[in-house]
């Protein structure tokens, strides 16, 4: 029976009194579907369940880091579905990411509630303008341009403007923050002026830019992804039998990362509504980083202003994190200043004591790189797996330190933002293999001496490059080995959870997996970039780089973006379940003067410093370690031996010339150093990075170095690899036949 205010009668709460709720991200990977919608709330502590039980009338949930907000949304549908309360096809669930909608659509499925709609906002949007294109305009929809750097650039060349990559880069970013805005090109420079933003370029260079890439779009009869978003708002608008169609399609609204919306994904949600109020937002202000983008929490901190009547619900119990880590959290986003800090949510540890968060301080960022590499690598060795590892930085430019260290130490890595799981080209190999096995059965003599399905598989993808043991080093062979190992790990987590499945059953699991883009977790450390970890979590995160001037990063001035700073930090201190470690260094490079210092926004958290405005230590025990290292010979700053210009990147370093300068390289000794190293890695079985990288390769050709002292002089030539390959580089670079060093171990990791 319906209680007088719509909601069904709450089922009692065993479970969670019973301490059985369970953690907010980890659950099975083929679960049981549960057998009633009551049984959909067994779990849930109460602030979820009341989540899940608000199902009627505008509801904003407050949810903080690891709070399991996609647990309760998803669970809120799930139960309204189960209990009859939604229909599967009117309800349209939107978040940021096609992974999140991928897990959440796994999510669902997995709960009984197939068939409701979870996509992204630009996903939602363009399968409506291709439906309602033609009776609204007429003829096909256009063309739509996925990659319009190649078009900026065009524009730019006929506005006679130069652009280098970069500068083409950010321009292109800025034409796609003015468009979310709706931010006209005539407008666009005092819009700048009034919001205080750094453009990357002159405004009216800008401008410019921007009103010929528009002009060239409508030439050409093609649009971009902002383009779907302004003409399914201008559709819906215009028409109102269209809007009104839309409307009786999807009655209910579930908004993930409300914080992060756009004023023109806010003007589509408003169309999308009409003058409904079934709407669920989830979101939480400290949290919102990507303002750049033109994402603002204004949205979310006026929901109740707005919608007065609505139910608000916070969710404060941490799942993923230790209280050590949850206390740094707090303790960063206490010293938080403006609007959203106003709103911060106060987390509450549900887990068990774990170490305390690490403060390390290095000389330089060589040393830094291979300090975490080397702790990443205790980790491992302890138990800890390679892919619950990650180490995030502010700038992508950042990785090629870490990239280099964690080859040296052996230690295999993926760099986040490669593609999707599914689409990988061994992936998708692997699923034809598979498929065709399932299809001969009993008449595929790859199967005749394997029993169960683990073993099937196994059979199957040894034909594709997998082995039992994984290939040592990183780099593409051991990216394509780690893919096939996650399909042999979820074979045999199926195997476990459906006893008696055949290679059918996992093959129509693969395909609804590829179809939700539910892709299992492939074994290797993470490095990314502190935006792109938002959404993920693992057992150990190092923050690395933690200087000012680089957070908060240099052109970072008001005080809004100071604060955006910090929650980027926040971020990223609660992607850690478990270990934690913040680390800087006080130099760029080895013998430059270590001038700088540690964030400011690690005053008051790290052991023996003090928070702005007076504020006591709010972090663990423990102080910060200043690692032993090796004196070194103090040197100046590295300084081009061409021009005499001071060297900064990474890879300028490597050469000691800027990348402009003229090179003296014996192009003859490169090539036989290349061929060199190819057989080298041919026969350790490491990628040939693993062995030189092409810069070093390029500074020995350079330097033809004649003793042992000369060749270790040159970056990237470590003691590791001088006894290791020293030897055979020197012979080449004298004109003989390379002799190789016995300094290392061949199979070595």
């Amino acid at each position: 029976m319906l209680l007088p205010c719509g909601q069904l009668p709450r089922p009692p709460l065993p479970t969670w009194q019973h301490g059985g709720v369970t953690a907010a991200t980890h659950f099975s990977l083929f679960p049981q579907v549960p057998e009633s919608a009551d049984a959909v709330l067994d779990g849930l502590d109460p602030e979820q369940r009341e989540v899940a039980l608000a199902l009627h009338g505008p509801v904003c949930v407050l949810a903080g880091a690891g709070t399991g907000k996609t647990r309760a949304i998803t669970h809120r549908i799930a139960y309204g579905v189960r209990a009859g309360i939604l229909q599967p096809t009117s309800v349209l669930a939107v978040t940021f990411t096609n992974r999140a909608a991928g897990e959440m659509r796994g999510r669902l499925r997995q709960l009984g509630a197939a068939g409701v709609q979870a996509r992204t906002f630009h996903s939602a949007a363009l399968r409506q303008l291709q439906y309602f294109w033609p009776k609204a305009v007429g003829g096909e929809l256009p063309r739509l341009v996925e990659r319009k750097v190649q078009l900026v650039a065009e524009a730019a060349a006929r506005c006679r403007i130069r652009l280098d990559r970069n500068e083409l880069r950010d321009v292109t970013s800025e034409i796609e923050w003015a468009k979310v805005t709706q931010t006209v090109p005539a407008d666009y420079p005092a819009v700048v002026a009034k919001t205080q933003r750094d453009a990357p370029r002159d405004t009216a260079e800008i401008s410019q830019i921007y009103a010929m890439y528009e002009q060239l779009k409508r030439d050409r009869s093609v649009i971009d992804f902002e383009d779907v978003l302004l003409l399914t708002v201008a559709i819906l608008q215009d028409r109102h039998d269209i809007a009104d169609h839309v409307r009786r399609q999807y009655q209910h609204f579930v908004v993930d990362e409300y914080q992060d919306v756009s004023p023109l994904q806010q003007r589509l949600l408003d169309l999308w509504l009409g003058d409904r109020d079934n709407l669920c937002v989830v979101g939480d202000a400290s949290q919102t980083i990507y303002s750049f983008t033109g994402a603002t929490p204004e949205h979310l901190l006026n929901f109740r202003t707005r919608h007065p009547n609505a139910t608000v619900v916070k969710l404060v119990r941490d799942y993923r994190s230790t209280p050590q880590v949850v206390h740094l959290a707090n303790g960063l986003l206490g010293q938080a200043r403006g609007r959203a800090a106003e709103h911060r949510l106060e987390l509450v540890s549900q887990r068990e004591r774990g170490p305390e968060p690490a403060y390390t301080e290095y000389g330089d960022e060589p040393a830094e790189a291979e300090g975490t590499a080397r702790r990443i690598r205790d980790l491992i060795a302890a138990g800890v797996p390679a892919g619950e590892i990650a180490v995030l930085y502010r700038v992508n430019s950042q990785s090629e330190v870490y990239e280099q260290a964690l080859s040296d130490a052996g230690v295999p890595y993926q760099l986040r933002g490669a593609e999707r799981f599914f689409e990988r080209a061994e992936v998708r190999e692997a699923g034809v293999a598979l498929r065709g096995a399932a299809r001969a059965g009993g008449n595929d003599s790859l199967l005749d001496d394997a029993e169960g399905l683990p073993s099937q598989v196994r059979a199957v993808l040894s034909t594709k490059g997998w082995t039992t043991e994984p290939p040592a080093g990183s780099g593409a062979t051991r990216d394509r080995w780690e893919s096939l190992a996650a399909l042999v790990r979820l074979a045999e987590d199926f195997e476990q959870a459906k006893p008696g499945a055949t290679l059918s059953d996992l093959v129509a699991e693969l395909d609804e997996r590829a179809a939700a883009q539910h892709a299992p977790a492939v074994q290797g450390v993470t490095l990314a970039s502190l935006h792109s970890a938002k959404g993920l979590e693992w057992d150990a995160v190092f923050l690395v780089g933690l200087t000012e001037g680089m957070m908060p990063i240099t052109y970072a001035r008001t005080d809004e973006q100071i604060e955006e700073e910090r929650r980027l930090l926040y971020v990223g201190v609660t992607r850690a379940r478990f270990h934690l470690s913040l680390s800087w260094s006080l130099s760029r490079s080895p013998g430059s003067r270590g001038g700088r210092r540690p964030s400011r926004f690690l005053n008051g958290l790290r052991p023996g410093s003090a928070a702005l405005g007076g504020r006591g230590t709010v972090g663990g025990g423990g102080g910060v370690e200043r690692p032993a290292v090796t004196k070194r010979r103090r040197r100046g700053p590295a300084l081009c031996r061409v021009c005499g210009k001071t060297l900064t990147d990474a890879g300028e370093m490597k050469l000691m010339r800027c990348e402009d300068c003229p090179s003296d390289m014996d192009e003859g000794l490169y090539e036989r150093l290349r061929d060199w190293r190819a057989d080298r890695a041919k026969e350790i079985g490491q990628p040939a990075y693993c062995v030189f990288t092409d810069k070093t390769l390029m500074a020995i050709a350079e330097a033809v170095p004649g003793s042992e002292g000369e060749l270790a002089g040159i970056s990237g030539v470590g003691v590791r690899k001088m006894g290791r390959f020293g030897a055979a580089v020197l012979a080449i670079c004298a004109g003989e036949d390379p002799v190789e060093g016995l300094g290392g171990d061949d199979g070595e990791a």
